[in-house]
Parts: structure tokens; C-alpha cells; sequence
């Protein structure tokens, strides 16, 4: 009987290393004898036909120990999408710190006198993310607090904390009118608490009247974009077919198709083409509705906050662990980028990409990956040129729970199946049955023939498994193979 038991044993070791083929493809693999059961399930897995045609990298190590358990293709470089920011978080947490904040100035080098500012008015940003229109009524309230009524003299723009170079460098023209796509300036503005900063909300309604164009939102109220309104309201029932993007160059926001009345609202968020005097135009707005005018000839333009102005007001961000979660929650790409260059900036006095690339790459040689065979590009994932193994981001998953910020990093993770947005972010709507609700949390990521999951997840003996799967080339929806990989794991249960 033990004879005939170790025989079992090793032909299951066998099938878990040796390449599985069914025929019309061979998908090589390996896994430790005390896993190949869990091997063998995720082979299966990977014969779906939806990945043919597809390469696709899945690593799993033991959380505590670091081990490889299992491995399909792991050494080999794909594109990560989203899962990029497990790298670019990982450095900002390390760099920055829990509790680091961005701030905004308001300085003048002017002076007051008789409720009469003389002099110009600088709105000086930091690359805070989280302003909103309510931020700049505050600061129009401290000044008017401060008996100032008139301004005589330029609203002037300090984005220098950043360089000027606004998108990272492989972002496309079809993506730069989108909020994922948003340009990157130390002086910005959001529209709402996801922080999408850079852009605005464009909604189209429907008419009331048929045959007349759909009535546009923009949000928050801005005359920075010039809307060019070229839809029809059609009757009720017939097909909505409506597009909403920014003229490249410039603030133009052309809206095109049909919306049926009674129909449902059209949302889109639309990126500013050069988001500092979107911040000014907000502010000017805040401003005016405070009572505070300009008087004189006067510019609104963009400058450098010359060093003995002095400061009025400001502001400073929630804290960075309060951020990440809609960083990683909502897989905000701007986040990744503006905590790029702030990194940059703080480390080597430059906030720009390279630098902060930079820093990112250094933090993760640090945390023990092998960089000899990873390329970075950008910090959200964006770019289809960043390339990274499973088995690296398995490997970083693992360092991660040595340091200090690790709680907040896995807080910031979305969890299976919990529909609240800021808990479940971008894994709300999946695995949403046992074992996997609550239990996977992972980050997600996706662009044009690139999905990927990475994250944590516990067997049913209770053992915390780190895991990535990276999808490269794939025509055919594939997160549920992703999510059939999750849920093997949260099956697992070792062989007694």
C-alpha cells in the first residue's frame, strides 16, 4: 500500500510539472508535491479556450515564506496594466509614508489696504489631487475673512512644483479626452471625492422635446470648456448612441448622436486640456461668488510664486494611507502618476517621471525584485510597454508584509464581492460566493488585450497564498479565469 501510495504521489508531482497539453497546445507548469492537486486544478483552468492564442504568466507563493508553490510561464515578462500600481504604491508608501499630504498655497506679494489687495494673487500647487470646487470657496472665504474686496493686480497659476510635461509617454490620442488618460500638473482640480483630478463631468440628457439637441451638465461649472452640442433627442424606445470627447489641443467638448427621451443619462468623465487654468478658473469662480473682484486691467496666466510672497491661506490633502483608498480601490491612474512625480520631487528635487520612475524602480530592487527583467514606463500601467513576470509581482506581494505600512497597503486592495465601492472597488461585481467573497483581495487590471489579478488569498486550511495571474494577447473576456484561479486557491486543501 505505501508502495503503491507514492507511486500516486509522484505521478501527481509529474502532471503538475510536466507540460499539460490537450492536443492543440502544450502549457508548461510546475508546483511543489504538496500543492501539484492545486497545480493540476489550475492547469485544467488553463486549457480555456478563451486563452488561445494568449500567453499567460500565473505565480503563487506561500505568504509567510516567500516559497514558489506553483508556476506557469512565471519568468516571463508580460504587460501588468493596473497591476503596475502594486509597485508604484509599494514605493510611495515607502518613500512618502503613511501619512505624508500634499499641499496648496494662496500667497500674494501684494498688499492690503482698505479692503484693496494690491499686487498679484498666487495659487500655488503641490500636486494635491483632492481639490475640489468646495476647497476653492474656502480659500476665497479666508481671504474675504481677511477683509480683502478687491484685487488689483493678476491671478496668477504656480504649477512648477511639477515639470510641464502633462501625459507619460505612451499615452495614445484615443485615450487623452478620458479621465484615465488625464493630464498630470502640480496644479489641478477634481470633480467629485473619486478624485479623478483633471477632469469634469459631462452628462448628457434628454430633451423634452424631440428633435432638439440633449440638454449638457458640466460638473463642476467651469468656462474653461466650450461645449459643442451636436445630438438630437429622438423618440422614446429608439437606440441611445451618444459620444462625448475633447478635441485634441484643445477644450473642446463635442457631443454627437442620439438620446431617447425619458431615456437615461449619458455620464462621462472628460479630461481638461491643460488642468492649471482649470484650477484658476475655479478659484477665479470662488472668488467672484465671495463678493472679491478684479479691478484694473488683470490676466489670469500661469507663473512661478516669486519667494518673498507671503502666504494667505492653504490647504493640506487627507493623508496618503486616506488616499489610497480610491488609488487602489477605483485603480486610479492619475493617483499613480501624480505619486510619481511627487516621489521625484522629493527624493531628487525634479518632479518628473524619470525621476520618480526612478524611485520606483530603486524601491523595488530594494523590496528584493529582480529589475534585470522588468521595464517600467510609467506608474499607473497605461503604458503597453511596461513589462514585469508573475513570479516578481508574487515577489513583491510577499516583501510587502515585513514593512510597517503593509495594513494599509492590503486595506487599499478590492475585495471579492463586497458591493460597497470604496471596499470592494474593482473586484465589487466578482467572486461574490464562498470562498472567495471577503477572502481575495486583489488588484485588478485591464487594457486593450491585457488583463491581470494579483493579490492575497487563504486556502480552506487557513494558509495565506500570495498570487498573480497576468493575461497578455487575449481577444475574449478572460477575468473569469482569473477569478476560476482565485477561487482553486480559497478551495485548497493539502492532502493529509
Amino acid at each position: 500500500m505505501k508502495v503503491k501510495k507514492y507511486i500516486l504521489t509522484l505521478f501527481i508531482v509529474m502532471l503538475a510539472f510536466y507540460p499539460f497539453t490537450d492536443g492543440t497546445k502544450q502549457q508548461t507548469a510546475i508546483a511543489t508535491d504538496e500543492y501539484a492537486q492545486l497545480g493540476i486544478s489550475i492547469n485544467k483552468i488553463l486549457q480555456d479556450e478563451r486563452l488561445d492564442g494568449a500567453t499567460t504568466g500565473v505565480s503563487i507563493r506561500k505568504a509567510n515564506s516567500g516559497e514558489l508553490i506553483y508556476a506557469h510561464f512565471g519568468e516571463t515578462r508580460l504587460h501588468p496594466a493596473s497591476n503596475m500600481k502594486l509597485l508604484t504604491g509599494a514605493a510611495a508608501l515607502e518613500t512618502l509614508g503613511e501619512n505624508y499630504r500634499f499641499s496648496t498655497e494662496v500667497l500674494s506679494d501684494g498688499t492690503v489696504k482698505a479692503g484693496m489687495l494690491s499686487g498679484d494673487l498666487y495659487l500655488k500647487g503641490k500636486g494635491d489631487p483632492t481639490l475640489l470646487k468646495q476647497d476653492f470657496d474656502i480659500f476665497a472665504k479666508d481671504l474675504a475673512a481677511r477683509g480683502i474686496k478687491k484685487i488689483n493686480g493678476n491671478l496668477i497659476g504656480d504649477d512648477t512644483w511639477y515639470d510641464d510635461v502633462r501625459l507619460s509617454q505612451d499615452i495614445t490620442w484615443t485615450d487623452e479626452s478620458y479621465y484615465y488618460a488625464a493630464q498630470v500638473s502640480a496644479l489641478t482640480a477634481s470633480p467629485n471625492a473619486d478624485y479623478d483630478a483633471g477632469t469634469v463631468i459631462v452628462e448628457a440628457h434628454p430633451n423634452s422635446i424631440v428633435g432638439e439637441p440633449a440638454k449638457i451638465k458640466v460638473l463642476p461649472e467651469t468656462d474653461l470648456v466650450n461645449i459643442i452640442n451636436r445630438s438630437k433627442t429622438v423618440p422614446a424606445g429608439e437606440v441611445k448612441d451618444i459620444t462625448i470627447e475633447r478635441q485634441h489641443g484643445s477644450n473642446n467638448i463635442i457631443i454627437e448622436g442620439t438620446v431617447p427621451a425619458g431615456g437615461t443619462v449619458t455620464r462621462e468623465w472628460i479630461a481638461i486640456w491643460e488642468p492649471s487654468y482649470y484650477a484658476l478658473d475655479l478659484f477665479k469662480t470662488s472668488l467672484e461668488e465671495q463678493g472679491i473682484k478684479f479691478v484694473g486691467k488683470h490676466k489670469i496666466t500661469l507663473g512661478k510664486t516669486p519667494s518673498d510672497a507671503q502666504l494667505l491661506t492653504f490647504k493640506n490633502s487627507m493623508a496618503l494611507k486616506e488616499l489610497f483608498i480610491p488609488f487602489m480601490k477605483l485603480s486610479n491612474n492619475g493617483h499613480a502618476e501624480v505619486l510619481a512625480k511627487e516621489m521625484g520631487k522629493v527624493v531628487y528635487g525634479e518632479g518628473s517621471w524619470e525621476k520618480g520612475l526612478q524611485v520606483i524602480e530603486e524601491n523595488s530592487e530594494e523590496m528584493g525584485l529582480n529589475m534585470e527583467t522588468i521595464m517600467i514606463r510609467d506608474a499607473s500601467g497605461m503604458s503597453h510597454v511596461n513589462l514585469i513576470p508573475s513570479n516578481e509581482v508574487t515577489n513583491l506581494l510577499v516583501a510587502v508584509q515585513n514593512e510597517p505600512w503593509y495594513n494599509t497597503f492590503l486595506s487599499s486592495l478590492p475585495v471579492a464581492g463586497i458591493s460597497d465601492r470604496f471596499t470592494g472597488g474593482t473586484l465589487r461585481n466578482r467572486m461574490k460566493t464562498e470562498p472567495t467573497v471577503g477572502n481575495v483581495k486583489a488588484k485588478t487590471g485591464t487594457l486593450t488585450a491585457v488583463s491581470a489579478l494579483s493579490g492575497y488569498a487563504t486556502t480552506k486550511d487557513g494558509e495565506l497564498l500570495t498570487f498573480s495571474v497576468l493575461i497578455n494577447n487575449d481577444l475574449a473576456a478572460v477575468t473569469p479565469i482569473e477569478d476560476q484561479i482565485a477561487t482553486a486557491i480559497a478551495s485548497y486543501t493539502k492532502p493529509k
